[in-house]
């Protein structure tokens, strides 16, 4: 077996220095536990971004994958298979929404958007030819690829990778003055994640989302929200919007927990209106909608609806947060969240997050820093009180002794 530094040794000689992981190599996972290839066992409170919110290794979600991986994985889009109804069927009727289309990884279903929306904005808005332009919130993370860094407000991720698509404004996070302001004949679309997780776990003021609905359908601007890492129920319900009553958005992203971590899995859910404008050969994936993938995806979300992981994911969340603002720390700046979703914002004094991440991974609890000063906590849902009280012990341990 490979030790630690031959195997962190070999990803330096072959890899792309293209990620700062924390230097622990997972080989095992269970639940809400990871192990070592050492065998040391971890909590996990990162849950691979939100990937994992049925935990590691579902048994119900294995289930399932083992079965349809011994009758047919892949048969592209060029032929039908039995299994994408039934996915089609059922993330509709849990959306509410008419139409989705499956892909693969969030960026990609982010990119599917995209072009839903732009050429909605020509075909049905009447938008002149090439003209489109899609506001967009700053400090927000939808992805990695070309069109999507084109309107991140980081730096680092646009630098060195021009020319970069055009047609798209910033506006303050959470700021419908600057919405109403942003507007004009060419919008088609205002992108958002209700609650920026990258960003830092920065919750938009009360009532936001339904002012920016409001909105977008007086100027017939499509409502496009992402909820890659809040939806599917992160923040303690089943999508972040359902937080405020009245709220149902044009269009609606989704990946990640969609498959329980065993699969890339994603898709873009709208309205008819916006779903029509695809027509064969506009769009597509081979491996999006594949037999394997949705049969994971249909288990990965009954396990969501069987075990009513958002009302958990409130009660434990709510929890969670109270035990957290009880301690008392020179670093801690703020303290956020909505359910298992929380952010611990520290201040100057801490000089980073990065080196309370790598000391909470000594006391066994893997999370990892964001934005620089900012440790974010997101267990899998299926985590207990129990659990939660034997990591706060240790949370307090490092936010105030080191």
């Amino acid at each position: 077996m490979n030790t630690k530094k031959q195997l962190m040794n070999m990803e330096k000689k072959y890899g792309a220095n293209n990620y700062h992981p924390l230097d622990v190599i997972l080989a095992k996972g269970k639940g809400i536990w990871v192990w070592d290839n050492e065998g040391k066992k971890y909590l996990d409170f990162l849950s691979s971004y939100s990937a994992v919110n049925q935990g590691h290794c579902n048994p119900d979600i294995t289930r399932a994958a083992k079965k349809q991986m011994a009758k047919l994985t892949l048969t592209s889009r060029a032929f039908r298979n039995d299994q994408l109804p039934l996915f089609y069927e059922k993330l509709c009727k849990i959306t509410g929404m008419d139409r989705m289309l499956p892909m693969n990884s969030g960026a990609e279903a982010v990119e599917t958007a995209l072009k839903a929306v732009r050429k909605w904005g020509y075909t049905v808005k009447g938008v002149e030819k090439n003209k489109a332009e899609i506001i967009v919130s700053r400090n927000n993370f939808h992805g990695r690829t070309i069109s999507v860094v084109s309107f991140s407000s980081a730096k680092d991720y646009k630098d060195g990778f021009g020319p970069l698509t055009p047609g798209f404004k910033e506006i303050p996070f959470g700021d419908i003055k600057a919405l109403k302001k942003a507007i004009n004949k060419n919008t088609v679309a205002f992108l958002t994640e209700p609650i920026q997780g990258e960003g830092g776990i920065i919750i938009p003021p009360k009532g936001f989302l339904k002012e920016a609905q409001t909105v977008c359908r007086k100027n017939k601007v499509l409502f496009i929200l992402d909820e890659i890492q809040t939806g599917l129920c992160r923040t303690g319900k089943f999508f972040a919007y359902q937080w405020e009553s009245g709220v149902k958005p044009d269009g609606l992203i989704v990946g990640k927990a969609l498959s329980g971590g065993f699969y890339p899995v994603s898709a873009f859910l709208a309205k008819k209106e916006i779903m029509n404008v695809f027509n064969p050969g506009e769009h597509g994936s081979t491996f999006g909608g594949n037999p394997l993938g949705c049969a994971i995806a249909n288990a990965a979300l009954d396990v969501l609806v069987k075990n009513k992981l958002d009302k958990r994911s409130n009660e434990l969340g709510k929890y969670f947060m109270k035990k957290l603002k009880e301690i008392k720390s020179d670093y801690i700046k703020e303290i956020r969240g909505k359910g298992l979703f929380i952010g611990i914002e520290l201040n100057d004094k801490a000089k980073g997050a990065r080196r309370f991440c790598e000391a909470l991974m000594d006391q066994g609890i893997l999370c990892k820093e964001t934005h620089y000063n900012i440790i974010r906590f997101a267990p899998p849902l299926v985590i207990t009180k129990k659990d939660i009280d034997w990591a706060l012990k240790r949370i307090e341990k490092v936010i105030t002794t080191i």
